[in-house]
């Protein structure tokens, strides 16, 4: 890094709506399983077959299906975009296929679902695995007729939908143990695209801490010229379980530590996990048997890291964790309870 970054702060409404303006152009790669998947993604660009996104969590898979939308024949209509993952089987029929006014408790008007809202365009279903068995016979049908109805409703809608699917789940074992319907996996992945995680991805390594270096002082209204080397030299050493979304945390809170020019090695908290090869789930090499190694957990340990690192200061800790201070009071009186 040579040059200044960061002029006016990007709010995340900004960086939200320029990353959904992405094309499969503004992708590039030097590592040959990101190059593969990128040129089966640009074919599939101009078809209208439906296709699932295989990838860990945190690789980009929304932000590609996003591209994929914008780079195809459907560019000028609608990407709706829907998260399967934690929803019951009632709410999951709603927010597809939409519900009339009193279809069940709390419905007191009518709502269209995704399908609707989709038509003309592409409609992405992220975690499409952690769906209900109930729940997949049932988008089976609108994917494979193009026909629904909305919860309440026995009038049968129709709508034009290119699907984008995708999972973070190994798909092969899903539909071994019964998991995932044979039947829909065969409808929804017309073309399957396997998205490498960032281990896989080495030399791409460095123009990727330079970018999200860029967009977190753009963020944050920051100017940084330069990784000391000895950062840089651990950024590139660690292993990225958490891909993209755990480089973007750790550059936006190097960025916010950082009080000076360069990014020096102790503002970068990184935590050293390691996917089981057998299950893909993370966990910590030499954890104590027993340990919480929750979600609640580790966003506990890393607040603890953060405000040792600035020294037990609550505004630069909350600036650095992308809280307001009210919301890290909190959690602290929240991590308070809890010892």
């Amino acid at each position: 890094m040579s040059r200044p970054l960061g002029v006016l702060p990007e709010t995340r409404a900004e960086r939200a709506a320029r990353e959904s303006r992405f094309t499969l152009d503004d992708f590039q790669s030097e590592d040959e399983p990101m190059r593969t998947c990128l040129e089966l993604a640009r074919a599939a660009a101009r078809t209208d077959l439906p296709l699932l996104i295989l990838g860990e969590t945190g690789t980009g898979k929304t932000i590609l299906a996003h591209a994929l939308h914008n780079s195809s024949g459907r560019a000028k209509s609608p990407f709706v975009a829907f998260n399967a993952a934690a929803l019951s089987d009632t709410l999951i029929d709603s927010q597809l296929f939409g519900h009339e006014k009193g279809a069940f408790t709390g419905a007191d008007r009518r709502l269209k679902g995704k399908f609707e809202l989709a038509d003309g365009g592409t409609l992405f279903v992220d975690e499409i695995a952690d769906m209900s068995l109930s729940a997949q016979a049932k988008i089976l049908r609108a994917v494979e007729y193009g026909e629904f109805e909305r919860l309440g409703s026995e009038a049968l809608l129709q709508a034009d939908v290119r699907l984008i699917s995708a999972t973070h789940h190994p798909i092969t074992r899903f539909l071994a143990d019964d998991q995932f319907r044979r039947d829909l996996f065969y409808r929804v992945s017309g073309i399957t695209l396997r998205l490498p995680p960032l281990r896989q991805r080495p030399n791409d390594m460095r123009a990727l801490i330079v970018s999200e270096v860029e967009r977190a002082c753009a963020e944050q209204g920051k100017v940084i010229t330069a990784v000391a080397g000895a950062a840089l030299e651990r950024l590139l050493a660690h292993p990225w379980p958490g891909n993209l979304r755990e480089l973007k945390r750790v550059i936006q809170t190097a960025v916010a530590l950082t009080e000076g020019r360069k990014i020096e090695p102790e503002v970068l908290l990184l935590e050293n996990l390691a996917p089981d090869p057998e299950t893909g789930d993370h966990h910590i090499p030499g954890a104590i048997p027993g340990e919480d190694l929750s979600l609640r957990a580790a966003e506990q340990r890393h607040i603890q890291a953060v405000l040792q690192r600035v020294g037990g200061n609550k505004r630069r800790a909350a600036r650095a964790l992308g809280l307001s201070r009210s919301t890290l009071d909190r959690k602290l009186a929240e991590l308070g309870r809890s010892h």
